[in-house]
């Protein structure tokens, strides 16, 4: 196989990919803060990391993957001021706050199951960790980090170099930290929070600086040094996180070790879904979910097909029409498959190892994934090449783009929008009624039946070359 170069957020470049142990390939991506559903700019970030996870089993590699649950300690922004996004979640819903971030994780993991994402080893709760995050903030407060009124804070100017990671100015990271008074550098940040007397908080601890809560990016030095040890493989996290939040990681992990170790030896970032109305997280007044894109009748491996389609640094955008465009690519490959399974059994013929070789090319250069997709097709096609032996190879491809194209059928991809005023199953009666209608040549009853579906927002599809009977205008 190709050897695997992956781009490295810190050194800025491609490198070629060497585990620290070829028994454990070990990565650690950043989760979820469950204060809400995830919108599907959030989930482009785990279409990634499934993609790496991915490539590296069929590569050989034994994995070990952790994404944690943030369920206490995110603030509402970067900065060291304003509310935990949780308890700020439980006072505007009146809820409490332990059912809110049980119900928003399960909701996320069913959406890492729709699009066809593998579980992780363990998805650690920040609540879970709390004693573990005082003790490693106690070994390293007496060193790198001093007390104020509302919590204790890392002093960065302990650490060597920091910042590596963002390589940006230290105006334009310190325009995105509000400043609090008595910190010593802007970029200092808050490793506890100490409750504010009077404030109402449903989620705090006892600590050395005070009762209250760990800030954000201690959680994630602490689970990945409990889960994956202090150095591992890969860091996964979207490109905001590699700004403030990694960064920030980094230096508490080179604090703890007393050592310049970032504690990964990648740090990778999946760029931003855009949307160039500006309305990312929002749909006519509405988080635009997973769910929402189902709503509006398409699959949830259309999704992640449109993000297969760019290579996971670039920015993807964001439309109805890019989403349409790629729930029609699967519905042409999900036909091209199911002809092959079709078809009659016939002897071995043709080679499929040239298409393996650009499976590998491809994502053996940093996940391209978008040059993988073109090979998929130009396999599914050949006809020098037995039915049979293109579906075993496109196990390969399946393994790599987890689109699930051995077992996904196109009644599968028939999503009901919640406007539709008609179910499938009575699509296909009407249908199965108007076929007798013209096979009787009763054509008036066949235009009837057509000129009622069509009421109730169904276009039929004669003759289609994809093979689809029939869909639900949206």
């Amino acid at each position: 196989m190709t050897p695997l170069t992956l781009y490295n957020s810190l050194t800025r470049s491609l490198e070629p990919f060497r585990p620290i142990d070829p028994a454990n390939v070990r990565i650690y991506s950043c989760g979820p803060t469950v204060y809400n559903y995830a919108h599907v700019g959030n989930l482009r970030a785990y279409v990634f990391t499934d993609t790496l996870g991915r490539v590296l089993r069929w590569k050989g590699y034994p994995l070990t993957h952790i994404i944690n649950i943030t369920d206490v300690g995110h603030l509402t922004s970067d900065a060291d001021l304003g509310d935990d996004k949780m308890e700020a979640a439980a006072r505007a819903s009146g809820h409490d706050i332990w059912r809110i971030a049980a119900h928003y994780t399960a909701a996320f993991k069913q959406n890492l199951k729709d699009l066809h994402i593998g579980d992780p080893a363990a998805f650690p709760l920040a609540t879970d960790h709390i004693a573990e995050m005082i003790a490693f903030a106690e070994t390293i407060a007496e060193r790198h980090c001093y007390q104020l009124a509302d919590g204790l804070y890392f002093d960065t100017a302990t650490v060597p170099d920091y910042g590596r990671l963002a390589r940006t100015g230290s105006d334009d990271v310190e325009g995105r930290i509000d400043p609090v008074a008595g910190k010593r550098h802007p970029q200092d940040f808050a490793i506890w929070r100490t409750s504010a007397p009077g404030e109402n908080r449903q989620m705090e601890w006892d600590s050395p600086w005070g009762r209250g809560a760990p800030g954000w990016h201690l959680e994630c030095s602490v689970m990945s040094r409990k889960y994956l040890g202090a150095s591992f493989d890969i860091h996964t996290g979207g490109i905001d996180h590699r700004e403030i939040h990694h960064p920030n990681e980094i230096a508490q992990n080179q604090a703890y070790c007393d050592c310049a170790d970032t504690g990964a030896t990648f740090w990778m970032h999946n760029n931003f879904l855009v949307d160039r109305a500006g309305k990312m997280s929002k749909s006519a007044g509405e988080f635009l979910t997973l769910q929402a894109l189902v709503d509006r009748g398409f699959h949830p491996l259309a999704y992640r097909l449109m993000c297969l389609q760019a290579q996971y640094r670039s920015e993807l955008e964001f439309s109805w029409d890019n989403l349409s465009a790629a729930s029609t690519r699967l519905k042409r490959l999900v036909h091209a498959v199911a002809a092959l399974r079709d078809r009659p059994a016939a002897p071995t013929t043709g080679a499929t190892a040239p298409y393996r070789a650009q499976l590998d090319e491809a994502v053996a250069d940093d996940l391209n994934t978008a040059r993988a997709l073109p090979a998929l097709d130009a396999l599914l096609a050949d006809k020098r090449i037995s039915p049979a032996d293109r579906l075993a190879a496109l196990a390969d491809f399946d393994a790599v783009l987890g689109l699930d194209l051995l077992t996904l059928r196109r009644e599968d991809l028939r999503v009901r929008p919640v406007s539709a005023a008609i179910d499938a199953a009575t699509v296909e009666d009407r249908l199965a009624a108007r076929r007798e209608a013209r096979a009787a040549k009763d054509f008036a009853r066949s235009d009837a039946i057509r000129d009622e579906l069509a009421a109730m927002g169904v276009e039929v599809m004669d003759g289609d070359p994809l093979g689809w009977d029939w869909r639900i205008d949206t």
